[in-house]
């Protein structure tokens, strides 16, 4: 026997749904807490890697604060034509060595897909004060 679900059930399982696809950036800011040692995400300050404000859209290797400390993998992968949209960004988010051979990133990546989409999510956001 098939049962009516509720509009506000329909409504939370929508919402779930659409920020899973979408990744939220809130608990992205959260996840972002493992990059901070290295990155900055609200500022264009680079640290030991490059600032990722604005990243997303953005060329690889072509932070120009950054531009003397890019691996050369790093600056051919962007002479090559590598831009940081989503999908380039969930792969690499998931196995740097893998989608940038050669490149110096010590992290080995994110395994869960969700903290990849909510990464990007919050890579996507305005930066808040």
């Amino acid at each position: 026997m098939l049962r009516a679900i509720s509009p506000a059930t329909l409504f939370l399982l929508a919402s779930g749904l659409a920020a899973h696809a979408g990744g939220d950036a809130a608990l992205g800011k959260k996840v972002f807490n493992r990059c901070m040692a290295c990155h900055e995400a609200a500022s264009d300050r680079d640290k030991v890697g490059p600032h990722l404000l604005g990243v997303v859209g953005r060329k690889a290797g072509s932070a120009e604060s950054f531009a003397g400390h890019y691996s050369q993998a790093m600056k051919d992968a962007g002479a090559a034509g590598l831009v940081w949209d989503e999908a380039n960004l969930t792969e690499y988010l998931k196995a740097p060595r893998q989608k940038v051979p050669g490149n110096r990133m010590a992290f080995t990546g994110l395994t869960s897909d969700d903290d990849i989409a909510n990464v990007i999510a919050y890579l996507k956001a305005d930066p808040k004060p």
